[in-house]
């Protein structure tokens, strides 16, 4: 056995037990970690089973007049679960939805993902209406508001140039028929907690929830997500609901 020297020159064995303990420590910790995220993991099955049998008669799909769906773009490569996403949200009773993506995936793949029977059976007899869009769009949007108001307020004007405000910037993205409905809810599909771009004149009053990743998809916590928001009162001004 490896043997060390003090300072006095008295020689000591390593101290053994305490790496044994460290290490039955590390294991005891590993252990119930595991069992708690097994718990957690069970837990939302069960809460995803129980929403999707109870609340899903009982909601007020009414208030959800547009829904916005925004997919991290490595994800929306998965045009399966994508399909299979619509078709539940065509089978609650969404009729307006907008599909995003920050590089335009789902754009090119539009065709592949309506054309699914399930979905286009649904899309038809359901008349829903699907928007899809991407960050390009967004930035073509900016783009086209920007020279209306150029040439609206600075080329060839001798008045006075107006101090530019949001109003304006909504007006002209109207008017360039880029502004574009505003979602009721936004669901966020992505490893992290981040709107992904979708463009910000349209979610100034949009309720933002993080749904995970695609991958990890339930119906359950769809639904329990959208149960959600027709639950809350929401106001805007003297105006509420």
């Amino acid at each position: 056995m490896m043997r060390v020297m003090d300072s006095g020159g008295q020689m000591q064995k390593p101290n053994s037990c305490g790496d044994i303990g460290l290490r039955l420590l590390w294991n005891i910790l590993h252990w119930v970690l595991n069992i708690f995220f097994m718990i957690v993991s069970l837990a939302q099955m069960l809460q995803s089973f129980l929403i999707s049998n109870s609340s899903y008669q009982t909601l007020n799909i009414h208030k959800l007049k547009y829904l916005g769906v925004a997919i991290d773009s490595e994800e929306a490569k998965q045009t399966q679960k994508v399909a299979r996403l619509l078709e539940w949200l065509t089978s609650i009773g969404v009729k307006n939805v907008c599909l995003y993506d920050t590089e335009g995936i789902l754009t090119k793949s539009k065709d592949t993902i309506t054309e699914c029977q399930d979905v286009r059976n649904s899309l038809s007899h359901q008349n829903v209406e699907v928007e899809f869009t991407s960050f390009h769009d967004g930035k073509e949007a900016v783009t086209k508001a920007a020279n209306f108001l150029f040439k609206k307020y600075y080329l060839h004007s001798n008045q006075e140039k107006s101090t530019l405000a949001e109003l304006h910037m909504g007006e002209a993205l109207e008017a360039t028929g880029c502004g574009g409905p505003e979602p009721d809810l936004l669901l966020i599909y992505a490893p992290t907690r981040i709107h992904l771009g979708f463009p910000a004149w349209r979610i100034r009053y949009t309720e933002i929830v993080h749904m995970g990743s695609l991958n990890s998809m339930k119906f359950g916590l769809l639904i329990k997500a959208i149960h959600k928001f027709t639950m809350v009162r929401q106001n805007y001004g003297n105006n509420s609901y």
